[in-house]
This record gives structure tokens, sequence and C-alpha cells, in this order.
């Protein structure tokens, strides 16, 4: 699995948890990626796959939405990535 992050950030707050973003490039796609993720309460991650600048194609994203689903590798690394650069509010 080649990714390339290119921008990370995290926030923490009482009221709405983590709430953080990684931009990156997927191996052999053609246009980056923005995950947005959020964890309230408990052991879960919430997350919204985008496009980071121009759509894809429709087969790119759902294709990595299935690693994201299957395979816990490359998303905790994306949360574990945000979460260093985690500021408290």
């Amino acid at each position: 699995m080649n990714v390339e992050i290119l921008n990370a950030e995290m926030t923490f707050s009482k009221e709405d948890g983590f709430v953080g973003k990684v931009s990156f490039r997927y191996e052999n796609h053609d246009q980056p990626y923005e995950i947005h993720l959020q964890k309230l309460n408990g052991k879960d991650w919430g997350y919204s796959l985008l496009f980071l600048e121009e759509s894809g194609t429709e087969e790119n994203i759902l294709e990595l939405e299935e690693v994201l689903e299957d395979t816990d590798e490359l998303f905790d690394m994306l949360v574990e990535t945000a979460k260093k650069t985690v500021i408290k509010e």
C-alpha cells in the first residue's frame, strides 16, 4: 500500500471529541483524497471520504472505500497521522 500524506490536522474538545482530516494520495489513483474523521464517545470513528481537489472516477473512490472498510491498516494509519497533530481546544 503506497500512500503519500499531504496534510493532517486534528482538534479535541469535550463538546466535539476528536475531529480531524487527512489529505493524501493513494497508489495509482490520479486524484488526491481527504478523509474527515470524528470520534465523540466510545471506540468507533466516523469518517467521510472525499476527493480533495477535483472529482476522480467513481471506481477509484469505491475501491478506496472498500480498502478502508475491509482492512484496518490504512484507516488506522490515517487516524494515527491525524492524532499526532491534536490541538486541544
